[in-house]
């Protein structure tokens, strides 16, 4: 097997280890951003949705407190709020969702569907889990979601959901006397819940593991042509000449011009050695002569 073949095979093994182990870690940490990024466009409107209820209970609520005694207004509600501010969000970005799905609600389209309820009674069944990160397949494709559990903190809810006869007549008029009542403080009856797409964070990530990979690969063939052209001018043809001209004084030849090597590297130490051998056989052969 010749020589350049056998550096061949081995830089081709350096390579396949090399892209394999490059490709591997590489594929984690873009798969691990893109999570990452995923998670903060979540919790971006997580925060979003929180700020809004703050917002409605801090200032637009005590605004319409006196309208509330002739007319149900749900604007005055931080839930009602932020629903219909991250609706707006749904508009532009269709697979974005934000959801305070209960159990018993007083607006039926908060009522928590089959998944939803199982991440209420999680928190339910754990009431210092904060947080649950999931993710779920939905018709528009994979989607990651972030719920925290909605806790009665403030007796001041209890006003409208305890029981029917405590709540204010407009709300039971609007919504029934059938859901949203019968609440404990300190109870969870629901979750927020933001569900966020996957696929646009990991399509980038899968064309950045893809353009890093061809240019990995370009790289290393671009080094392998580099390695292949310095071993055959700086080793494979001197040793070639090398091995010619001694085949030729092996035979007989003694007239073969000196090898040629200004290099003080080992091919130049080699063609030293073989010009002092050369002469000596010449010189040997002189004194058979005689």
């Amino acid at each position: 097997m010749r020589l350049i073949l056998k550096f061949n095979l081995v830089f081709v093994a350096i390579f396949l280890i090399g892209l394999g182990v490059a490709g591997y870690t590489s594929n984690q940490l873009l798969q691990e951003n893109a999570r990452e990024e995923i998670l903060q466009n979540a919790r971006l409107v997580m925060e979003t949705a929180l700020a809004t209820r703050a917002y409605t209970a801090g200032q637009v609520g005590p605004l319409l407190e006196t309208q509330m005694k002739y007319a149900f207004l749900p604007q005055s509600i931080p839930a009602y709020s932020a629903a219909e501010v991250l609706s707006g969000l749904r508009k532009k970005f269709s697979d974005y969702a934000y959801k305070e799905a209960a159990l018993n609600p007083t607006n039926p389209r908060n009522r928590a569907v089959d998944w939803e309820t199982d991440i209420v009674n999680q928190f339910r069944g754990s009431h210092d889990r904060g947080e649950i990160i999931g993710e779920r397949d939905t018709p528009t494709g994979r989607s990651l979601y972030i719920a925290r559990p909605i806790q009665i903190k403030d007796p001041g809810c209890l006003v409208c959901h305890s029981t029917v006869e405590a709540a204010p007549k407009t709300l039971v008029e609007r919504y029934g006397p059938a859901n949203g009542f019968g609440w404990q403080l300190n109870e969870i009856i629901g979750a927020q819940v933001v569900s966020v797409p996957t696929e646009v964070a990991t399509r980038r990530a899968t064309a950045a593991y893809r353009t890093f990979m061809l240019s990995l690969a370009g790289v290393f063939l671009f080094i392998g042509i580099a390695l292949n052209l310095m071993l055959f001018a700086m080793v494979i043809r001197p040793v070639t000449r090398l091995s010619r001209l001694a085949d030729e004084v092996s035979l007989g030849s003694m007239d073969v011009p000196d090898f040629d090597a200004r290099a003080r590297d080992e091919i130049g130490v080699l063609a030293g050695s073989f010009n002092r051998m050369k002469k000596s056989v010449v010189q040997a052969m002189k004194m058979l002569e005689e």
